[in-house]
This record gives structure tokens, sequence and C-alpha cells, in this order.
């Protein structure tokens, strides 16, 4: 995993056996069958590669194809800067924005860590979807 600012956005990005891993348990098929997660792009979305080869951005909430986007930055691995004050955290709002909270609010970001990460996205994209 490679985790750090490129240029003005933060990611996180996975190798292959991470992206494979990582999108079975963020069960992104489920949402969007044929991608796999290969990384985050400013913590609020996921970076997914579709069978085709290209990559796209997805909210990590709501997870839906109604929300799916190409992805408009190249990104360079060798580029990232590691930023020690993040590393192994990642935002999370404790009301997503979909659901009404603001991301203005600092009361309403946490930090937390992968495992936690992918709790509460499949969590909440659960109650998202079961809602709509």
């Amino acid at each position: 995993m490679i985790e750090g600012w490129h240029g003005n956005d933060y990611v996180v990005l996975f190798d292959a056996t991470e992206a494979a891993a990582l999108s079975a348990r963020y069960d992104i098929g489920k949402y969007l069958p044929g991608y796999t997660i290969t990384g985050l792009l400013g913590w609020d979305d996921f970076i997914v590669k579709g069978d085709d080869g290209r990559y796209w951005t997805l909210p990590t909430m709501p997870c839906s194809a109604d929300h799916i986007a190409p992805l408009k930055l190249d990104i360079d691995a060798g580029r990232v800067v590691a930023d020690e004050r993040f590393r192994g955290k990642l935002k999370w709002y404790t009301t997503p924005l979909v659901f009404g909270g603001s991301p203005a609010d600092e009361s309403n970001v946490i930090w937390v860590t992968l495992d936690q990460h992918v709790e509460l996205v499949k969590w909440w994209n659960d109650r998202y979807h079961k809602l709509r």
C-alpha cells in the first residue's frame, strides 16, 4: 500500500494482491460488478478499475453505479509523498453526507483504520441501499 499526497490530493493506492482482497472485503461487486478497488482518492472516493482497464472514481458512500465518474487524475505512484500524520488513518463522516452529515462540522469527522473503514463502508452502504 502506498499512501500520501499526490499534488493536492491524498491517495491510498493498493497493489494487485491488496486490490483483489479489499474489493472482496468491501464487497464492491455487489454494487459495481466487474470493477476492482485500486485505491482511495481524497478519503471520500474509491479509485476503481473496470474490466476494460479504465480507471474511475466512485464515492465510498453511497457505492452506486449512478455515481461512477472517470478518474480525472493521472496518478503516478512514484510521485506520492508520504505524510506521517495520516499514515494508517482514513477520514470518515460519522453521519455520511448522503444522510445529512456536514463535511464542515468537525464533530462529524473521525479517523479510522482500514479495517474499520471496510466495516463502516459496508454497513452504511447496506443501509443506504435498503432505504433506497
